[in-house]
This record gives structure tokens, sequence and C-alpha cells, in this order.
């Protein structure tokens, strides 16, 4: 009995008597090492959803911006294959390179290579808003010809001084074929002093004036 007695007072003691530091530590660092790897794991998936996220963002940016790139481009006129006369005649005069489909075609494809074709395309969207009578239909080729070329905010914006613009807005209260003929003058005049001379010396022109001059000597 007495045996008994002390084996059941040793048992109340160990019951009641705190844990050791080190027991205590332990304790602690296995609590933390279970929080730290419960944060460690949230974090990690956090991160990897936001990184899957963010990727799947860009890359749908990326495409929407070159499909809305490739839908901003007009196709090229619908022409017959330029003669070499005609090739030849586009040295002559700026004139004479525009006065032709394939003259302009050539021209736009070198604009395009210098971030500068928005110049062909606005003069192109003038020539067609001539054609029109219909008043529903002028004002409303206006008005994208203006949010296209003429607005701070299109990135298609043609470089016009501010006197044009001030022609264009007062031109705006009451569009007609004409709105845009002192802007269309201005971009036209551009083209001819600063881009066609160097479209003259580009491998578009030389290339294409040495393969019709090659058809022709086979012929």
């Amino acid at each position: 009995p007495m045996g008994s007695e002390r084996t059941e007072i040793r048992k109340r003691q160990m019951a009641t008597t705190p844990e050791t530091p080190g027991a205590a530590q332990a304790q602690l660092s296995t609590g933390n090492r279970g929080s730290n790897a419960c944060c460690f794991c949230w974090c990690c998936c956090c991160s990897c959803s936001c990184l899957t996220v963010r990727n799947q963002e860009e890359e749908r940016t990326r495409r929407t911006s070159h499909e809305l790139q490739a839908e901003g481009i007009p196709n090229c006129e619908e022409s017959p294959a330029p003669t070499l006369e005609e090739v030849n005649a586009w040295a002559q005069s700026f004139d004479k390179l525009m006065l032709t489909p394939a003259g302009r075609n050539a021209f736009r494809e070198f604009l395009r290579t210098e971030f500068s074709e928005e110049n062909m395309l606005f003069w192109m969207a003038c020539e067609e808003l001539k054609q029109e009578s219909n008043k529903s239909v002028i004002e409303e080729k206006a008005r994208l010809i203006y949010e296209d070329y003429i607005s701070i905010l299109s990135p298609k914006e043609v470089s016009l001084d501010s006197r044009v613009r001030e022609v264009i807005n007062r031109n705006m209260l009451e569009p007609s074929q004409h709105t845009f003929d002192d802007a269309q003058l201005q971009i036209y005049t551009l083209m001819h002093r600063d881009s066609y001379p160097r479209f003259m010396n580009s491998a578009i022109y030389k290339d294409l004036l040495q393969s019709l001059s090659e058809k022709s000597i086979e012929a």
C-alpha cells in the first residue's frame, strides 16, 4: 500500500510540474515551424497565382495590341503591277508617284518601315471624303478622320501646326468634303519634302526598279 501511495503522489507531482524551459522552447520551435510552413506555403501559392495571372494579362495585352495594330492598317489599293516606265516616272516627280495606285502602294510600304504610314492613310482618307455627297456620310467620315488622325489621343496622329488645327476645329462644327483640305496639303508637302527623297534612295524602290529592268531585258 505504501508503495502504491508513493507512486500516486509522484504521478500527481509530474502532472502539476511546469514544463522545463527546453521542452517549452522545443514546443515553441515546433509551433513556429508549423506556422512558418503554413505561411511559406501560402506565400508561395499566392506568388505563383499572381505570376500566372500577371503573365496571362501581359500575353492578352500583347495579343490585343497586335490585333488592333493589324486591324488599324487598311489593305493596299488594288492595282496592276507597275511597268518599268511607271516606276521610272516616279523618280521624275512626287506628283507622278502619287497619281498611281501602284506608286502609292510602294510608297506606303516604305513609309511603314519609317513608322509614318499614317501620313499616307490620312491623305487617302481625305481623298475618299472628297468623293462623298451624302451629308450624314460626310459627317461620319469626318468624325472618324478626326479621331484617327487629328486627335492628340490617337496613336496615328499626324503632325500639323496649330493654325491648321484651329481651321479643322472650326470646320468640324459643320463638316464638309473640304474640312481637312489645309491639313491634307500640309501632310502632302511633308511627305514630298521629307519622305519622298529617302524613298527614291531606298531598297524598296531600287529593288523594284532592278527587277523590272531585268524582266525588260529578258523580254
